[in-house]
């Protein structure tokens, strides 16, 4: 049976959402908001401001708010690499070393430790890229090791090294690609061929990598150019990123709602695959895209703490500051025969859900799943390896353990990110943060999306009222106000704010 995947996009001039469906389920979704915290992935000349030698890490000033963090591994990743230019050979990465060598390298590795101190001092300048985006109250994580990624090409400019991505399985085609671009690559600039390049030809590379060279080339001179931190490079805006990375053969369509960004998209398809130009589509229908296609509603499912199972049973979700706790309960679901069968297909029925969610909320750190306790060693290999199986699909590298006595899988997954939770919602001043609320610029959101729902389902008139909370109205007035006067005039009708105190914060009225 194949599976159908399809990339829907939801793009307005305050927020653009990206879902990724795979048999009509949302199982990616991307957010941007224009509040200039989308980073990850930006280049930018940094002051190294101080440095830690009792973490071996240096807060560096990049022109935010906050300063940024890089540690020692991140300023050279590449220590193999370091270590034979210290011994002299600058051969590159794929030198055979022989036993000699290797012995000679781990010696070395202990007389030349590699210290933040001897690599960075106060006041130096250094070109960086946004590795992890500012999480919590932590800034973002900075890397030196610079990577520019295109359609087919990810350039390292700074390391000598050529990769195939893992999903390009083919020997044949793995060898003839990495044959290509040691042919055709400049110098030596480092690539990494992702899994877009399948049976592409030696012109279209060549095309992109001098693409990328120039892209590169032009950094490095407002680099020279620039005196104080700042910006360098800005990645591309989510729409696009989401054509380079996720639209490859294995999505069926692409369709949005923005006739702008419709357009943008198709000029780089143009540009870079014009063979998927006839997969995208724009969508000018009455209703909002999310809601032609179900998305709202299961986006709604992703804030709960509670998710039903099909069986009857469910699992619960819990965010701490230290981990995720993810707790697996038969509920009403009673079985058919014993209790080990009913709660081993509890249990596996589980899994698919929690690495769903986990894909689906951006969930990252350490994650703690607590299974329903299972008398047979049998059953519990059965869902530990069910659970390494379901997350194979997820595009975020994963560590499992195996399941312990108690029923307990602990496990990690690479965050990059803030996780939906937290990005959608903010702390709950009602509750003294013992819960949380959704965020004020998404319940105006929310609000700007029911109007178009409300003004299609009715006719035509002069305005229209919309009864919130003091805060949200505040919001609307200020933050916002631009916003209300674009969707006056997308909707051809007047909008009056009206503030009721008696409205909780997430409650609001609409009336023509």
């Amino acid at each position: 049976m194949t599976m159908s995947s399809e990339l829907i996009i939801h793009s307005r001039p305050y927020e653009t959402r990206v879902a990724l469906a795979e048999n009509g389920v949302v199982v990616e979704l991307h957010i941007e908001r224009k509040t200039g915290q989308e980073l990850i992935g930006n280049i930018y000349r940094g002051r190294v401001v101080r440095v830690l030698p009792g973490m071996q890490a240096a807060f560096v000033d990049i022109g935010l708010e906050r300063s940024a963090f890089l540690y020692v591994s991140d300023v050279h990743q590449d220590l193999m690499e370091l270590e034979r230019m210290m011994l002299g050979d600058s051969t590159g990465i794929d030198t055979e070393v022989s036993a000699d060598q290797e012995d000679l390298l781990v010696e070395r590795r202990r007389e030349i430790p590699l210290n933040i101190e001897d690599l960075l001092r106060e006041g130096q300048d250094i070109m960086v890229q946004i590795a992890k985006e500012p999480i919590g109250t932590k800034g973002a994580r900075l890397t030196c090791q610079i990577s520019l990624p295109g359609r087919h090409l990810v350039l390292m400019p700074n390391v000598d090294h050529i990769g195939i991505s893992r999903k390009i399985e083919d020997p044949v085609e793995r060898e003839r690609l990495k044959s290509l671009v040691q042919e055709i690559r400049p110098g030596r600039f480092g690539f990494i061929v992702r899994t877009a390049s399948e049976g592409i030809d030696k012109n279209k590379l060549k095309s992109e990598m001098d693409f990328l060279q120039k892209l590169w080339t032009s950094i490095q001179e407002k680099m020279a150019r620039h005196t104080s931190p700042g910006l360098l490079y800005e990645d591309l805006g989510i729409s696009l990123r989401s054509v380079r990375d996720l639209f490859t053969r294995e999505v069926d369509r692409l369709v949005i709602d923005s006739r702008e960004e419709y357009s943008a998209i198709m000029e780089f398809i143009e540009t870079f695959v014009p063979a998927l130009k006839y997969s995208v589509e724009l969508y000018e229908g009455p209703e909002p895209i999310f809601d032609f296609y179900g998305i709202e509603m299961e986006l709604s499912r992703a804030l709960d703490k509670k998710i039903w199972l099909k069986s009857g049973g469910y699992i619960v979700i819990e965010l701490t500051e230290a981990l995720t706790a993810i707790d697996v309960n038969t509920g009403s679901y009673v079985g058919a025969r014993n209790l080990e069968e009913t709660i081993l297909k509890t249990n596996l029925e589980a899994v698919k859900e929690i690495a769903y969610q986990l894909r689906l909320r951006n969930l990252g750190g350490l994650i703690v799943i607590d299974f329903i306790d299972m008398e047979k060693k049998v059953n519990r290999e059965r869902v530990f390896t069910a659970l390494k199986e379901a997350l194979t699909k997820d595009k975020a590298k994963t560590h499992v353990l195996k399941m312990s006595e108690l029923g307990l899988i602990e496990m990690t997954r690479k965050r990059t990110r803030e996780n939906l939770n937290r990005f959608l919602s903010e702390p709950c001043f009602y509750c003294e943060g013992r819960g949380s609320l959704k965020a004020k610029r998404t319940i105006c959101y929310e609000i700007f999306r029911d109007l178009e729902r409300e003004i299609t389902a009715t006719s035509q008139g002069a305005q229209v009222l919309v009864h919130v909370n003091p805060l949200i109205a505040r919001v609307l007035k200020e933050e916002e106000q631009q916003t209300v006067i674009d969707l006056e005039k997308r909707i051809n009708r007047r909008i009056i704010i009206s503030e009721n105190e008696n409205l909780h914060m997430e409650q609001y009225e609409i009336s023509s």
